[in-house]
């Protein structure tokens, strides 16, 4: 007899397969917004503790977390600018922030650490160190608040553009403007260590190239064995599948 907590790591990895499909070939399943928005604030370090908190909170717990952020104004008013998320939105996520990384930056041992908490049944490093390198935006071995509420943001409320963007800059691991297959093997490998041996179905060990062979088939326009960035957008730009999916975040915070 199945344990509560094997039950739900099983649904917990149904989700994650769910939300990784779109852009290998699969159709997702109808997203469930609120599980979604849950998954998504368990996952990021400053909201680790949180158990499930919002953004969109009562005017008093608001004010009440308004009152304890000390972050200079100039800086609030310039990540306004330079995201989607409100000031006091932005407030929230700097407390969190901060109570999480008291430095203010995030290292790579910290990020896969926390990352790992909510995939105890695989091994989710290496998925949380291509994550990192992707928030990594400077490329200084470290995550600062502003690299982290820069790429939510794309991430939460960014154009189609954008988060396609974002995307490809994910699967592109050496950064040089297009995703070969072994780069994509290494993402997708990562992506089934970290689901780990809790899946329905149980999934045989040449999924990982199967899901690789199906991104390239569909994306991979002059069967040159890489795809390059405008290859990538043009793809996912005309497959409703992948739309879907890139929508699935509107409004998630």
């Amino acid at each position: 007899m199945k344990s509560r907590s094997q039950d739900q790591s099983l649904s917990d990895s149904r989700e994650l397969d769910r939300s990784y499909d779109p852009l290998t070939g699969n159709p997702p399943s109808k997203p469930n917004k609120k599980t979604i928005k849950q998954r998504i604030l368990r996952l990021l370090p400053c909201f680790r503790s949180g158990s499930g908190s919002s953004v969109a909170q009562s005017n008093t717990t608001d004010d009440a977390e308004q009152s304890t952020v000390h972050c200079r104004p100039e800086g609030l008013d310039h990540l306004v600018q330079k995201t989607n998320f409100s000031k006091k939105e932005l407030q929230v996520l700097y407390r969190g922030f901060k109570n999480e990384c008291p430095s203010g930056v995030v290292n790579e041992e910290t990020f896969q650490s926390i990352y790992s908490q909510f995939f105890p049944h695989g091994d989710s490093s290496m998925y949380a160190h291509f994550l990192f390198e992707a928030f990594d935006t400077r490329n200084n071995g470290s995550v600062s608040f502003e690299d982290f509420v820069e790429s939510l943001s794309i991430i939460l409320r960014g154009s189609i553009n954008d988060k396609l963007n974002w995307a490809f800059n994910l699967y592109d691991l050496n950064k040089d403007g297009c995703i070969t297959r072994e780069e994509m093997t290494d993402i997708m490998r990562s992506i089934y260590d970290m689901m780990g041996k809790y899946t329905c179905p149980c999934m045989m060990d040449t999924a990982p190239n199967e899901h690789v062979d199906n991104f390239f088939q569909k994306m991979d326009k002059n069967n040159d064995g890489v795809v390059t960035i405008e290859e990538f957008l043009e793809t996912c730009q005309k497959d409703e599948s992948i739309m879907q999916s890139m929508h699935m975040f509107d409004s998630v915070l």
